[in-house]
This record gives C-alpha cells, structure tokens and sequence, in this order.
C-alpha cells in the first residue's frame, strides 16, 4: 500500500475489545471483500472489508481471520489465511504478503496459507457452542449482490447445521464508533491531506476553468502525499449543479458570476475525511452569496456546539432545523406565518435542507454505527449543513469532522480555511 506501516497495537487492541464482547466458547470468522471485475479481463481496483481491516490490518484480497479466544488449542485462537503466491501471480500482479510480513502488520503470530482454511477448521469449530459470522449491517446498504459473506454462511450452514450462529455486526457496530488514539491521528492525516488539496484549488479556480480540471488538482494532490485516493467519488458542482446532492459528473465549464460546491476528502491507510466548501469561482462572492454562505457558517458553528456525547442523533437534528428555520427567515426564503402553521413531521426548512447535519466517519465514510445510540466520546461526525436554492442557481455547503471529547471537541479540520474573506484572500493573492 501507499501509506506507510499503522502500528499493530491497533489491531490488537481491537481484537481484543471484540473478543471480550463474545459468548464464552465462541468462534468468530471474517472474510475480506470479493474482488468485483471491471471489464472483461479486469477487477475494480481492490477494497478491503472494513470490519477485516479494523480486527487485523491486512489490506490483501481472499484473506480470512479466525478468533476462537477459548480453542483448546492455543495454535488456533488466533489465525490468518493469506492467500499463497506463486511465480506467475508475483509476475502479473506482484508481490503478495509473507507470513512475517502478516505477522508484523496484524500482530497474529499465526499465519497459515487459504487453502489450509477447510483443513484446519474441521479440527476445532466442533468445539465450539457458537459461530459469529459477520455481513454488511450498515443500515445505508440494501443488499442486492451475493458477496462473499454471504457465500460463505451459505457455505458454512450446509456442512455445520446444527451449529447456533450469531451476527458478529451488532458487536461491531458498538465499538467501531468510538475511535482510539492511533486512528483519530490518521483520519487527522486524511484531513490534512484534504486541507492541502483545497488550497491548491483554490488558487487554481478561475472562470473557463472545468469541474474535471478541478477534480484532477486534486486527486495530483492526494496521491502525492501518499493518498490511497478519493474518500468517495468527489462532487466538484459549479452554479445550479450545486442542487444535486450527489452530483459527480464534474463534467461543466465554470462560469464567471458562479459558486462552486465541493465535497470531497482523501482516504488515507482506510481512514477517510470528508469535507464541503463553496467558494466563488471569479474569487470574491456577490453580496447575496455572501449572505448565504454565512447563514450556512452560523448555522455550521450552532450545530457544532450541540456535538456532545449523550445527544441522539434524531434529537441533535431537529435542534439544528430550528436554526436552519430561522436563517432561511432572514434570507427571505421562508415566511413566519407559514412557518406557523406548519406541519411538525414535514418542517418547511427541508425545501432548502434535505439531508442530514451529520454522519459517523471512519474506516467507512459514513461509517458503521447505530443512529439510535447516543454519541459516544471518542466518536468523528462529520458537520455538514447547507442551503439549496434552485431558483437562484445557488448551493452552499460546508463541512468540518469533529472529534467528540467530553471536555471540548476537536475540530479535525479547523485549519482548513472557512471564512468567507479568507477564502477570497486566498483565491486573489
């Protein structure tokens, strides 16, 4: 991989706090995820799954991890199944993990090659009482592809039917949220790889410019500073392109007289940043831009501060659409007598403020967590609110990830410019 060697304490420490939440004589397995063709003699370039790289930090395709803490034999209470190179593999594809190389990364001591899997798991899955297998629990996925997960439980059922299964997810998705040290230091890293990319584009935005062009100033930038790459696919949205929540064609010219939304952030070791800017493309926002854009800044900073361990997620929201409603009443976009009168469940500030204010960030950009447990000291959200004006061909968004602590937060992107003035200082200097 790019990113230089993540110290393993990591993984351990991880596998640890995951096996303590276990049933006593409990196996539990991991499978990395498939490798998804591309074309008709090529894959997409490979993802691990992300609950394999948070257990182990391995980042190589057909890996499997077994944790079977309680095995009556020691040999077997922690494993890795790499899979095996050979001359033709290391010439075409290069090179592939060693078993030291998988020690040192993941902190297993035992490493053994894939096609050992069905040897050795006959020798000891029958002594244990229950199997934890793990599939995509992330309540943003509706399940359509038969990945590899599921191939293996369907696998696993036929030869082990009168085993209890249990889901290794729910486990997952209360420890996953709540970030150590070590990767609150690389999502950091992710995010100022994002600041330096921003910056770059900021003296580089003129009328006549492309959204591609753009776009490719930035991924320069990312890969440069030893970026895996794009967090997500990145929304460069000049002008009413800006109204298109998940615009990603990046496809128009920049016109004088426009604003530019961006979102988008660097993956860095499996950890991402997620950010949103909007800047003016001739480099200095008209007055009701500017109007605007700071609506959108006070509304950021009020939400913000309602960012605490023991707020709800569903409760934080709605305290944010009171401030949403109120800034878009002196924008002249919404009228107190309506407002008045409106209906609770359908809040009319959501004409001009669709989606969420935040969203867990991680291994996964929006990462796995419960949207009903209160937030956790140790968690990254990100903080994003925004104005959609289709009318006036005007979409502002900006976006910070924060580090809940319970004595004052920790902006992770607090030095990534904000301000409207200084966005200006920056594009005309």
């Amino acid at each position: 991989m790019k990113y230089p060697a993540i110290n393993n304490q990591l993984f351990r420490l991880n596998r640890k706090n995951f096996t303590n939440k276990l049933s006593r004589n409990s196996i539990a397995i991991f499978q990395s995820h498939d490798e998804f063709p591309r074309s008709g003699d090529q894959n997409h370039v490979f993802k691990q799954n992300p609950d394999l790289f948070y257990l182990s930090g391995i980042d190589q395709e057909q890996s499997v991890l077994l944790l079977f803490p309680d095995c009556p034999n020691p040999l077997y209470r922690e494993v890795l199944f790499l899979r095996q190179t050979n001359e033709h593999i290391a010439v075409w594809e290069g090179h592939k993990l060693s078993t030291s190389e998988a020690k040192k990364i993941s902190g297993i001591e035992n490493i053994f090659w894939l096609d050992d899997l069905w040897k050795i798991l006959p020798s000891i899955i029958n002594y244990a009482d229950k199997i934890y297998l793990n599939t995509n629990e992330n309540d943003r996925y509706v399940h359509q592809v038969p990945y590899r997960d599921i191939r293996f439980i369907e696998e696993i059922k036929k030869y082990y039917p009168l085993h209890h299964y249990e889901r290794a997810a729910p486990l997952l998705r209360d420890l996953r949220p709540v970030k150590s040290e070590i990767e609150i230091e690389l999502t950091k890293k992710a995010c100022s790889i994002t600041r330096d990319a921003f910056i770059r584009i900021l003296k580089f935005i003129k009328p006549g410019v492309a959204e591609y062009e753009i776009e490719a100033e930035i991924i320069h930038e990312f890969i440069r500073q030893r970026s895996t790459g794009h967090a997500y696919a990145p929304i460069i949205a000049s002008g009413k392109n800006a109204n298109i929540l998940h615009y990603t064609d990046n496809n128009q010219v920049c016109k004088d007289g426009e604003v530019i939304l961006f979102d988008f952030g660097a993956e860095y070791a499996n950890y991402n940043a997620d950010m949103s800017r909007s800047v003016p493309v001739n480099g200095k926002f008209t007055k009701r831009q500017k109007e605007v854009y700071n609506s959108v800044l006070k509304i950021m900073r009020e939400a913000k501060k309602m960012l605490a361990p023991g707020i709800v997620w569903n409760d934080y929201h709605n305290e944010v659409g009171k401030v949403v409603t109120s800034e878009l009443l002196t924008l002249g976009l919404l009228d107190k007598h309506d407002v008045a009168k409106q209906d609770p469940a359908m809040p009319l500030y959501k004409k001009y403020f669709m989606h969420g204010t935040s969203h867990h960030l991680g291994i996964d950009v929006h990462d796995f967590a419960s949207r009903y447990k209160p937030f956790e000291e140790g968690n990254i959200l990100t903080c994003e609110p925004g104005i959609y004006i289709p009318e006036e061909g005007l979409g502002i968004r900006l976006e910070n990830n924060i580090v809940l602590m319970k004595n004052g937060n920790i902006d992770l992107m607090d030095d990534i410019p904000l301000e409207a003035e200084e966005i200006e200082e920056i594009m005309n200097s």
